[in-house]
């Protein structure tokens, strides 16, 4: 659920920022999903992967103990960096190469996701929430809506 509470905060902030300043909002929209759905989401996925191995694996309905929990952690935690940094230069004059190279990864790192975890729904039935809940949907939707909103902006 925790990227839905993402995706509110991400939005809230960036109507006020759009509210209170002279931006754009296609722009403020975009970096506020950047920093606080790819980002902070990204970041809070590397401790759950890293520090709560077991227990993620037992979320999704994957087997606990495997060595990619922790490999699947350091890919959120650059995709987070990413993330933050990219909401970080949405003032710079450089920031739409850095947008772009974020929105290319996120959606190469979560369309890939995407495709795991629906095989997986396909393939065995799995039907847990860490599976086919919010973040299944979030994996093929938030590099759609970040996309479009690359484009608007």
């Amino acid at each position: 659920m925790y990227v839905v509470y993402l995706a509110v905060i991400a939005v809230v902030c960036a109507i006020l920022n759009y509210i209170l300043t002279d931006a754009t909002f296609f722009a403020t929209l975009l970096a506020w999903l950047l920093g606080v759905q790819v980002g902070l989401g990204a970041l809070w996925a590397f401790l759950g992967h890293y520090f709560k191995s077991d227990e993620v694996a037992d979320y999704i309905g994957w087997r606990p103990g495997s060595p990619f929990q922790k490999e699947v952690a350091f890919a959120n935690l650059a995709l987070g960096v990413c993330g933050v940094v990219a909401f970080l230069v949405r003032n710079s004059p450089s920031r739409d190469g850095f947008w772009l190279a974020t929105i290319l990864f996120a959606t190469c790192f979560l369309v890939g996701a995407f495709t795991v975890h629906f095989a997986d729904l396909r393939g065995s039935g799995n039907q847990r929430p860490g599976n086919a809940g919010p973040v299944f949907f979030a994996d093929i939707g938030m590099p759609v809506v970040l996309w479009v909103l690359y484009w608007l902006r």
